[in-house]
């Protein structure tokens, strides 16, 4: 079995990887730098360099392929829904071309609404775009991943989570290493058939009151969540020289989960993943708030 894996080092990714390899596959993986990919892991792998914004690179490197794993990679576009669709067109070439029977696309919790939900509505027109190839499609709607606590850690050190949501308002929160593992369950499997999609909703649905009060509980660092208008965060993603375009896209994201919005895959058994917010920043936050400010990781 051919399985095509695009983004092999990123969080969801590297587990996808991971898993077929242990599977007993050997993935052909897609990226730009085949040095960022693990040097053991690399050894399990056809490994191939390349810009998934070029679709006949992309439709060369996934010829003969059983299955696709996709992933709209970040693009510098001016308007980031614009880029998505450019990436969605690059997968859509190489499904069409070689005729690829399955593919699995990393799409997000309120890609169904296909708009006003900023960036997301870039990856509906992805789901839309892969749709119409005819292939057999799974669009897996994520929650929000554990991992983006990440970019937060200065924040978090100084006791505040800000969002622009509702302090009380509850989205499924996952870990992306469990997204690999429904990826890798769907890549192996060929019991699916036509356009579905799946829920990947973490173990439970948490507030950012819920998590401020995990993380102190987990971390022993206070932390309290704090709302924020998208004024505010669009005046700070100016200043990073984000262009309007690209701060309407994250600032949307929040918007539309603030509406009158029911993710199309309930909660279940089906969407429900193991991995809790307090098992994972016990192993990957709390190290970093107990690190000194500007210590390097050792």
């Amino acid at each position: 079995m051919t399985i095509v894996v695009t983004t092999p080092t990123g969080h969801v990714g590297s587990r996808v990887t991971t898993l077929l390899a242990q599977a007993g596959e050997r993935p052909r993986v897609l990226l730009r730098d085949r040095t960022r990919l693990d040097a053991g892991l690399r050894a399990l792998c056809d490994v191939v360099e390349l810009d998934l914004g070029d679709a006949d690179a992309v439709a060369r490197a996934s010829a003969g392929a059983d299955a696709l794993y996709w992933v709209d990679p970040p693009t510098p576009d001016d308007d980031p829904v614009a880029g998505h669709e450019r990436m969605g067109a690059s997968a859509a070439h190489a499904v069409r071309t070689n005729g690829i029977p399955r593919v699995v696309l990393q799409s997000s919790v309120g890609a169904e609404a296909r708009h006003g939900f900023g960036d997301i509505d870039g990856l509906a027109r992805t789901e839309e775009i892969l749709d119409a190839t005819g292939a057999h499609v799974t669009h897996l709607r994520c929650g929000y991943f554990f991992t983006n606590l990440l970019m937060d850690v200065e924040q978090l050190r100084s006791g505040t989570l800000t969002t622009t949501l509702p302090t009380d308002q509850r989205i499924p929160w996952v870990d992306p290493r469990d997204i690999g593992d429904v990826a890798a369950a769907r890549l192996l499997s060929t019991a699916w058939t036509g356009r579905t999609t799946q829920g990947v909703h973490g173990p439970a649905d948490l507030s950012f009151e819920d998590v401020a009060r995990i993380l102190t509980d987990v971390t022993g660092h206070t932390v309290v969540a704090a709302r924020v208008t998208d004024e505010q965060v669009a005046e700070e993603l100016r200043g990073f020289g984000l262009t309007d375009a690209q701060v309407d896209a994250v600032v949307g994201m929040s918007r539309g989960l603030r509406g009158d919005f029911t993710p199309e895959d309930s909660r279940s058994t089906r969407t429900t993943t193991p991995t809790t917010l307090a098992s994972w920043a016990h192993e990957h936050l709390r190290p970093l708030l107990e690190r000194e400010p500007g210590t390097a990781a050792g």
